[in-house]
């Protein structure tokens, strides 16, 4: 029988896997689309063409302090290169590098080293101002601001919302829990308190399936509220390729500037498969730091399996599965209904954690799991609820005996950032 060789990125290195032919309905990435041809003269446009707002140096002018909010290292947005850009328009406004303060928005991530912070904003950042984590563990560094008209508790990053003016860095990919990453999620869950991220994450999952690339949604909505309310309302956001590079910059309106990207996203992003596959294989890159991470890759794995079928996710997890989150394997080979009710018992400590188990478990109760990771072990993975294999021709043969001869084959080459849309005929 003819088989297709095929390469899947795999953290830093690749790894092969043999498809038959005859099974492989195809091999799909996010589109190639080429770079801007200079990243600072890019972000330089940006700023100078704002979408809902005024110039960076008018929206400035005046200010005390200001706090840039920016993604961390789990996150491809060449900040390293974008902030310098944003600095020199500050100086330009009249405010000091020495009234510049960066919050890295860690949501509920670990904290980023200084090794780590340097290679990620670049020594020229690093020299000119400060650059503080974002603790979300830390009640004395957050404030308290009500709830939201849906009744969402607010808590966020006290410097930043004690800002006279304040500015969010990130990028715009397909994301399970808003429907894009970018724009106002730079704040929730970026350097928000644990409730308020709890409360969101939870509110995600009330649906049956995961947001992703759906633009207008409950969540996208409060991250929206919430943002505006501590006078975020500014976003500088890139769109990158597959290779992390950057094909279009969009600053203005926190909302206005979002929607912009979000179109040149989806045309990056959004690829059409021809049908629903009955197994899909799917590299976790380039979310392979953890499986806190990575788990991205189940949700548009799901858009483009059957109900039934078999999920191959293949991922380094170089760090386990969740540095910040590693009490959840307690629960979460549970189904979602069984978690809920821990939930609403007050029986878990990290409803963070808990609202990704649900998410995990929502898609387990329509598909199987298989995992090949080198950094999840097996003990570990049969907590999550997923099969483990050593190799991913394994888990592609396995795949195949269970579902016979004819079953059909799709692979996703970088599937937390894709948005798998099947053909309808």
């Amino acid at each position: 029988m003819t088989a297709i060789d095929v390469k899947l990125p795999y953290g830093r290195e690749t790894v092969a896997v043999s498809v038959p032919a005859a099974n492989l309905l195809g091999v799909f990435s996010p589109k190639d689309v080429p770079p801007v041809a200079d990243v600072k003269a890019e972000a330089l446009r940006a700023v100078n063409a704002p979408i809902g707002a005024k110039p960076l140096r008018e929206l400035a002018k005046g200010a005390k302090r200001v706090v840039i909010v920016a993604d961390d290292n789990t996150r491809l947005t060449p900040t390293d290169k974008i902030i310098p850009i944003l600095l020199d328009e500050l100086n330009a406004a009249g405010v000091a590098d020495g009234q510049i303060t960066v919050v890295i928005a860690l949501g509920t991530h670990r904290f980023m080293t200084e090794a780590e912070i340097l290679v990620k904003f670049g020594p020229e950042v690093v020299g000119r101002v400060r650059v503080v984590n974002h603790d979300y563990k830390n009640p004395a560094g957050l404030v308290e601001l009500g709830t939201t008209a849906n009744g969402t508790y607010v808590a966020v990053n006290r410097e930043t919302y004690e800002a006279d003016f304040k500015l969010g860095v990130g990028s715009i990919v397909p994301h399970h829990i808003p429907g894009f990453a970018g724009g106002a999620k730079i704040v929730q869950p970026g350097i928000s308190g644990e409730r308020t991220t709890a409360e969101t994450h939870l509110l995600s999952v009330r649906a049956p399936r995961s947001y992703l690339g759906v633009t207008d949604n409950p969540v996208r909505r409060e991250l929206n509220e919430i943002a505006r309310s501590i006078g975020l309302n500014t976003i500088f956001n890139t769109v990158l390729n597959r290779h992390g590079e950057v094909v279009g910059a969009f600053f203005g309106d926190v909302v206005e500037a979002f929607d912009a990207g979000v179109e040149l996203s989806r045309a990056v992003y959004a690829v059409e498969v021809p049908e629903e596959a009955d197994i899909v294989v799917a590299s976790s890159h380039p979310c392979d730091l953890e499986f806190w991470q990575a788990h991205k890759t189940l949700y548009p794995s799901d858009l483009a399996v059957k109900a039934g079928g078999i999920i191959v996710l293949v991922t380094p997890c170089y760090e386990g599965v969740a540095v910040t989150h590693g009490e959840m394997l307690e629960y979460t080979a549970k189904g979602s209904c069984a978690i809920r009710d821990m939930v609403s018992c007050r029986q878990l400590g990290d409803e963070v954690a808990a609202a990704l188990a649900i998410a995990w478990a929502q898609v387990k109760e329509r598909e199987t799991v298989y995992i090949v990771s080198g950094g999840i072990a097996d003990a570990e993975a049969e907590k999550l609820g997923f099969t483990p294999f050593a190799t991913v021709q394994a888990a592609l043969d396995a795949a195949l005996a269970a579902k016979g001869p004819g079953a059909k084959v799709t692979v996703l080459t970088h599937a937390p950032d894709m948005l798998p849309v099947v053909k309808r005929q």
